[in-house]
């Protein structure tokens, strides 16, 4: 290099494709999970569940269970010391259930004891008596106000109204349509667990597998009624999240169980317990109205959604406005008419999943585009090109889309990708029902769909989003090296890569180390939302640049020379490109430390009436292709391409974008053809893997993935959130290619088999 030539960053930063510091352990089974945690002289926690969806609480008879031998405690809602409510938006929930349950599986008691089996069959000798109530099912009814009211302000949760332009517009060719979506569980492969450790002083320390390490702390010092400083917590490893960690499981039970004890307590739900453990997708029932002129244009759109918020409350707010403000997709419409109500039922709780609210919508509306397609003898791609947004078009909410929206090349680039071969040689693998040779291809018809999708990225409507980062830089062992410290959780999607990347890109320095995620520093925010690259990657070069401002002022009084300078190639550049000095020169004898707390621009929140109101941050888009066989005897469906297009502003790490891209398509396949956890009178029918379904690499076909990158000017280095949209446009495009292929109306997800057989 000479004085002139020093190139800022690394080569494994932003941009780059470097290998995730975790990578290497998680392959060989060595990486420590939360279900791993260990601790000397530990006890094990259990949980005894409601067999009920909803009933009386008459009776609870711990006697038999503290007189086996190796129990502990054992404790109910009267041990709670503090309050006996939690919830992430509305403090609903019990921490356990005192004179009413409410769902199948809602926590009534807990048991510590010195090995997990004693802990169980302790559990198993707890008397609770019930009186048996009728429970509400259907969210449709409960936002009618019919059947119990589960909670004092009664069963609706929220009800969104979006209002835009005449109410009362006509148009040439209406097509109306019910779409029904059924319960997803994220179905991530770590089971719920954690550790709390008590100290000397009344205190708690937990380690435990979540998606909001601060949530999670605020929801248990008001449960445990201590002072925050009393209570903390610190990252375990995650296997997965998806939404489903985002609201408290075991937390405060392990908490409760550790302080009640004075003794170190583990607990870890089996698979089964875990689907009765957290909140799932919120099931809907949606109704559509499009009307078009006669050359496809949309005029107007009519709808209403009703989704199953199950008995708490948890995320379902945000849910209902995700839903309502995206309801429309990604199209321009001058008239809409949208209402949403999230609703209290005695079903399973639901909240976060990947993709929230924006799923359930994008399957209503995208069958009604094929439908309006058909009705205006359209080309189904031509039809949402013709409607499509672009960027300074204006949502439903009168928000002005203020950054790139290239839906219509998103629509070109998957129609264009070259189509899957013909099936050539037989092969049973390629086969509908595969090797379990249902068919030598007899019945099989192949069909093509498409389908594209909006999210919002990052949280909404005025709430205070920021995250925290603390940058160190340093002198270790002679060499530079840099630290970072945030709250934010890693739960498998990359964000120590990216957090690394990022201290690269901006510092110049190669060595950087993650230190593990934990309370002693504020708040991360949630891993959800699509939002942990955009605002904890927008604090950590917020913090590289104030460490990098404190280091340069150093600099300039080191070397004695005056204007600006910059790290580039582990060299103090002037603004000319003159290389003054090394960086460990000026790094010798001092250290520079920098916490930032940073948030993106602000949200509002909008009209109660209208729904207008600049309600998000920004927007991403995707589009699927899905081009699926179908054996129309047996009702078997074999994915045979599912190619995707998306925009992500800046890939900041190209193979993890396209990792979360194909995970993202996996989970739109899996609600599409097979994943549904079944309800019956509130009872979950398939809490298992056995009977619960989910795409296995069987199941998954090649992908063809254009990734575009068409900077958001808002946004750290332009990035636009990646991990939901592929999860939305995904389900409906497969849909659509299984109608193309069957003739059939499909209307609910996951389609079966008795769906395309009449059975």
């Amino acid at each position: 290099m000479t004085t002139t030539e020093a190139a800022a960053g690394t080569a494994n930063g932003v941009g780059a494709s470097p290998q995730r510091p975790d990578g290497v352990g998680k392959v060989r089974g060595e990486f420590a999970y939360a279900s791993d945690l260990w601790h000397e002289d530990m006890l094990w926690g259990a949980t005894l569940r409601s067999p009920h969806p909803y009933a009386r609480i008459t009776g609870i008879d711990i006697a038999e269970a503290l007189a086996v031998p190796g129990v502990h405690a054992v404790l109910t809602h009267e041990d709670v010391p503090g309050v006996n409510r939690y919830g992430l938006e509305h403090a609903d929930q019990p921490v356990l259930a005192d004179d009413v349950v409410r769902y199948q599986g809602e926590p009534v008691a807990l048991v510590a004891a010195d090995h997990p089996e004693t802990a169980r069959r302790a559990i198993a000798r707890i008397a609770a008596t019930y009186d048996v109530l009728e429970p509400v099912i259907d969210a449709e009814s409960a936002a009618a106000g019919e059947g119990a009211r589960l909670h004092a302000g009664g069963n609706v949760v929220r009800h969104m109204k979006i209002r835009r332009g005449a109410q009362d517009a006509q148009a040439d060719v209406v097509v109306s349509g019910v779409y029904e979506v059924g319960m997803q569980d994220q179905a991530f492969l770590g089971p719920e667990s954690g550790l709390a450790v008590p100290d000397t002083e009344g205190g708690i320390d937990l380690y435990v597998a979540t998606q909001w390490l601060h949530v999670d702390q605020q929801q248990i010092v008001a449960a445990l009624g201590l002072p925050v400083e009393k209570v903390r917590l610190t990252l375990g490893g995650v296997g997965g999240a998806f939404g489903g960690r985002e609201d408290l499981s075991m937390q405060v039970h392990a908490c409760l169980l550790a302080l009640h004890t004075g003794k170190p307590v583990k607990m870890v739900y089996n698979r089964e317990e875990s689907f009765y453990g957290h909140v799932h997708r919120h099931p809907a029932k949606l109704y559509y109205e499009h009307g078009a002129d006669r050359d496809g244009h949309l005029v107007y759109v009519k709808a209403r959604f009703y989704l199953d918020g199950g008995a708490y409350a948890s995320s379902t707010g945000a849910v209902v406005a995700n839903a309502a403000t995206l309801g429309i997709g990604p199209y321009i419409v001058d008239n809409v008419t949208v209402d949403c109500w999230g609703v209290y039922t005695n079903n399973p709780p639901c909240g976060a999943m990947r993709g929230f609210g924006a799923v359930q919508a994008a399957f209503g509306y995208e069958s009604q585009m094929d439908r309006l397609a058909e009705a205006c003898g359209l080309d189904p791609v031509e039809l949402r090109i013709r409607n499509a947004l672009s960027e300074g078009s204006t949502m439903p909410t009168g928000q002005v889309v203020d950054s790139a929206a290239p839906v219509a090349e998103l629509l070109d680039r998957v129609r264009a990708m070259p189509m899957p071969a013909a099936p050539g040689e037989f092969d049973l693998r390629r086969m509908p029902g595969g090797v379990s040779n249902t068919t030598h291809g007899e019945g099989v018809v192949r069909g093509v769909g498409y389908a594209v999708g909006i999210k919002n990225v990052c949280f909404s409507e005025g709430f205070d989003d920021y995250s925290t980062a603390r940058v160190r830089l340093e002198l270790v062992g002679g060499e530079p090296a840099a630290t970072v410290h945030t709250a934010a959780a890693e739960v498998g999607q990359g964000l120590v890569t990216v957090m690394q990347q990022i201290v690269r890109t901006e510092l110049g320095v190669e060595r950087v180390t993650i230190l593990p995620m934990d309370t002693s520093i504020g708040s991360g925010g949630s891993t959800s939302a699509s939002r942990q690259t955009y605002v904890t990657g927008g604090a950590v070069r917020a913090a590289c640049a104030a460490v990098l401002g404190k280091l340069t002022e150093h600099a300039r009084d080191l070397l004695g020379v005056a204007g600006k300078l910059r790290l580039a190639g582990g060299k103090v550049v002037a603004a000319d490109g003159r290389v003054l000095a090394d960086l460990p020169e000026v790094l010798a004898d001092v250290a520079f430390d920098e916490t930032v707390e940073w948030r993106h621009r602000p949200t509002a929140a909008v009209d109660p009436e209208t729904g207008q109101g600049n309600a998000h941050v920004q927007y991403a888009f995707a589009a699927h292709r899905a081009v699926v066989d179908v054996d129309t005897e047996l009702g078997l469906v074999k994915v045979v391409a599912l190619d995707c297009a998306q925009d992500v502003g800046k890939a900041l790490n190209p193979q993890a974008v396209l990792g979360q891209i194909q995970g993202g398509s996996a989970q739109g396949l899996g609600l599409a053809v097979m994943e549904e956890i079944q309800i019956d009178g509130g009872k979950i029918r398939n809490p298992s893997f056995t009977d619960y379904l989910i795409p296995t690499v069987l199941d998954m076909p090649p992908m063809t993935i254009d990734v575009l990158e068409r900077p958001d000017p808002h946004a750290p280095y332009g990035l636009r959130g990646v991990g939901e949209p592929p999860t939305i446009s995904s389900t409906p495009a497969i849909v659509a290619a299984i109608r193309a292929a069957t003739g059939l109306a499909l209307t609910r997800v996951p389609v079966r088999p008795e769906h395309l057989t009449g059975t």
